[in-house]
């Protein structure tokens, strides 16, 4: 394990969790769905094929080139969960406080054991078991529900935000066991380039033609790109080979605070000291299965 490893995971978490506060900035300024969700595809695809570009003409021409078993159609198709993620978690940004809809998506956790269970019969351990029992309690008391600050919750926006949990649970499966074979920059090309794809066909780029470019939409377009599809891969791609899949997977779950901070001091969104203990509650509840496989790791090392 290495210090910078952990700081370039930390980093690409922290990146995820900034975005939901500049996409309630977007929406200040007037922007829509459509102008959000498609700026940041389209920038983040421009920029990640062109960092990849660069650093295959930087390669050595001698180094050997890696056995391709993944069709990139497969790529393209599985990173159309990454673009369903962006539309209903940014429709979920609209309806709902950004400090909940980070708590909703953050859902994942359990869903990805439930989808297990189903895909490969994979049955979760009664710490696994346990963690669910807390993350739904936890996020019973980040939502504000004991303080009835839950009645004023946009049915609509729990559901956009439970269904962008499903999809990112999914994308996290497929980009698991899908082409690893890849270099990393060319699978995260490939992957935005589907999520761009749907977009696309969803909600047709208008702001390619209708002047909103000229205004602060491509600022904010660049920024969600950047934090959101350039940044964390790069980082991702860097610091998990350096400290392992499952030291990552516990440093990943800063995104939650990052983001509950943000709501806070920038769109000064009201988080009580409950919601800041449901939030510590989730955070306990993703963090302690994954010590217990860290534990097994390092002795396994030694």
């Amino acid at each position: 394990m290495t210090f910078k490893g952990i700081l370039l995971v930390l980093f690409g978490a922290c990146s995820f969790g900034i975005l939901s506060t500049f996409v309630k900035l977007a929406y200040a300024d007037g922007y829509s769905l459509s102008d959000v969700t498609g700026t940041q595809a389209l920038f983040g695809a421009i920029l990640l094929w062109t960092v990849y570009l660069i650093q295959r003409q930087t390669q050595s021409k001698n180094k050997p080139k890696p056995m391709i078993k993944t069709h990139w159609l497969k790529l393209v198709l599985a990173g159309t969960f990454t673009g369903l993620v962006s539309l209903t978690y940014y429709q979920c940004v609209k309806l709902v406080p950004a400090s909940i809809a980070i708590i909703l998506l953050m859902q994942f956790v359990w869903i990805s054991v439930l989808l297990e269970l189903v895909f490969f019969k994979k049955k979760p351990n009664m710490l696994q078991v346990f963690a669910i029992i807390m993350i739904l309690l936890g996020t019973i008391a980040a939502s504000g529900y004991f303080e009835q600050a839950a009645a004023n919750l946009s049915i609509a926006g729990i559901g956009y935000g439970l269904v962008a949990a499903l999809c990112y649970a999914i994308f996290l499966m497929l980009n698991g066991n899908l082409g690893n074979e890849y270099p990393p920059l060319q699978k995260s090309a490939l992957m935005i380039t589907g999520a761009c794809i749907l977009i696309f066909a969803v909600l047709p780029p208008t702001f390619l033609f209708n002047g909103a470019l000229g205004g602060s939409l491509l600022k904010w377009g660049l920024i969600l790109a950047i934090f959101g599809t350039v940044i964390p891969p790069l980082c991702f791609a860097s610091g998990i080979p350096k400290i392992g899949l499952t030291l990552s997977s516990i440093l990943s779950s800063a995104e939650l605070p990052v983001a509950v901070s943000m709501s806070a001091l920038v769109l000064h969104e009201e988080v009580s000291l409950i919601r800041w203990i449901g939030v510590l509650i989730i955070l306990s509840s993703m963090i302690l299965p994954n010590l217990e496989n860290l534990k097994k790791a390092n002795s396994f090392r030694k």
